[in-house]
């Protein structure tokens, strides 16, 4: 099936984490899946979506919450990874599509739990790494967080900063304001 250049599934994720190292015999797992659906012609956020995700070898930690509001609690509520998997390959033809995320952290926690969980790898072969992408663009020495790449495109954080699904509506804007300024439009 050819690639649809329509859209970018824009994608970020929590996981749970810890200050230090984990405790023995737990490890990352993806807890929340923020999506959004960028219009690449006019550069409009579709949608938003946070995914729950039940983590089945780690537990979140207090610092965790502190970081993301996600409880414990919160996540056992949430959904099997592969199921997770199956909504981003359905809902948003993830295979077919060019995917985003603000950085490469979540593509390599998509690649090293799929082959984890023993599932099909959710995306196809593009991705679009924006923390890079902002970098080059606007001819940054280093790359910067999501919060600080806003403010230097004068735009407001939407959301809470590390709830996946208003990053992943902060990164689409990102985004949206890059190809619209390559394409003279902004």
């Amino acid at each position: 099936m050819a690639k649809k250049l329509d859209q970018i599934i824009v994608v970020d994720v929590e996981a749970t984490c810890w200050e230090g190292e984990p405790p023995p015999g737990e490890e990352n797992e993806i807890i929340e899946i923020g999506v959004c659906a960028l219009d690449v012609a006019t550069g409009q956020r579709l949608d938003k979506q946070s995914i729950l995700v039940r983590p089945e070898r780690s537990q979140v930690s207090e610092f965790c919450t502190k970081l993301t509001t996600l409880t414990q609690a919160e996540v056992e509520t949430g959904i099997a990874f592969s199921e997770a998997c199956d909504i981003l390959k359905k809902q948003y033809k993830s295979k077919n599509r060019v995917w985003a995320s603000y950085g490469d952290y979540d593509r390599r926690e998509f690649t090293q739990q799929c082959q984890a969980h023993h599932v099909e790898y959710s995306f196809g072969p593009t991705h679009i790494n924006v923390k890079n992408l902002l970098a080059l663009a606007h001819g940054l020495r280093e790359e910067v967080g999501m919060a600080k790449a806003l403010a230097l495109l004068n735009l407001p954080l939407e959301g809470v900063h590390h709830r996946a699904g208003d990053d992943a509506w902060n990164i689409a804007r990102i985004l949206a304001e890059l190809l619209l300024k390559l394409r003279g439009i902004k």
